[in-house]
C-alpha cells in the first residue's frame, strides 16, 4: 500500500480527516510505516507516481514485508528546511517505522548554505529518530557549479550526518545512474523511469535490514 501527497490542498484536507478517522491505516500494523521525506526524485517527477522508485518499493515490500506500508511524502521542489518544517506532523500523522530522508538536492543547486544544509538533516534525522524510527539518509552529489570545495562539503554533509546520529546511508543514491544519458531525463538531474528500479536496487541493501 502506498499514499502520496500529490494532491490539491482541498483532496488534502479531506485525505488528512480520512487518516486521522484510523480507516486509512487499518490494514496496517501501527509503526509498520517506511516514510520517504524527499524531493522530486523521490516524487516521481516527469512520469506517473506508479512508475517512481516510491511505487516499486511499496509494490516490493507488498511481497517481502506485507506488514509495512509505504507514505510518499515527498514533494517536487522541497528543500531541507521545507522538509524539517512538516516533519513533526507528519511524524504525528503516522508514527512511521523507518523514515527514509532524500533531500538537500535542491539545496545544492542553490548553493544554500552547507552548515545550514547539515543542521537540518541533523534535525530531521534526530527528531525522527527520537520519535522511535529508524532513520535512512539517501545521499546526493551535485555538478561543481559552486566550486569544488562547496562540492566536496555538500557530498560530505549526508556521511557526517549518518555518523554523528547513527542513520543508514546510502552514499549516493543515483550511483551508475547520473552519469547515463540514456537513464537520465533531458535535464540531466532526474532520472528517467527506465531508472527506477536501478535507483530501488541502490536504495534496498540499506533499507531492509531496518525493517526488523
Amino acid at each position: 500500500m502506498i499514499m502520496s501527497y500529490r494532491f490539491p490542498l482541498f483532496t488534502r484536507l479531506l485525505l488528512l480527516l480520512y487518516l486521522l478517522s484510523g480507516s486509512a491505516l487499518s490494514s496496517a500494523a501501527p509503526g509498520q510505516t517506511v516514510l520517504v521525506l524527499g524531493d522530486s526524485i523521490s516524487a516521481a517527477y516527469g512520469m506517473s507516481l506508479e512508475e517512481g522508485w516510491v511505487a516499486l518499493l511499496a509494490r516490493q515490500l507488498q511481497g517481502s514485508h506485507p506488514d509495512y506500508q509505504v507514505v510518499n511524502a515527498s514533494i517536487s521542489g522541497e528543500t531541507s528546511a521545507g522538509a524539517a518544517s512538516r516533519l513533526a506532523e507528519l511524524l504525528s500523522l503516522h508514527q512511521p517505522a523507518v523514515v527514509v530522508v532524500e533531500l538537500g538536492g535542491n539545496d545544492g543547486l542553490r548553493g544554500y548554505p552547507i552548515k545550514r544544509l547539515r543542521a537540518n538533516l541533523l534535525d530531521i534525522a534526530t527528531r525522527a529518530e527520537t520519535s522511535g524510527a529508524r532513520v535512512l539518509l539517501l545521499g546526493m552529489e551535485i555538478p561543481p557549479n559552486y566550486g569544488s570545495r562547496y562540492t566536496l562539503q555538500f557530498r560530505d554533509s549526508f556521511a557526517q550526518v549518518a555518523d554523528e546520529t547513527g542513520s543508514a546511508l546510502v552514499p549516493f543514491m543515483l550511483e551508475g545512474i547520473a552519469t547515463q544519458s540514456t537513464l537520465m531525463q533531458a535535464d540531466g538531474i532526474h532520472p528517467r523511469p527506465e531508472a527506477q528500479s536501478l535507483l530501488l536496487e541502490n536504495v534496498w541493501p540499506s533499507l531492509e535490514p531496518l525493517l526488523r
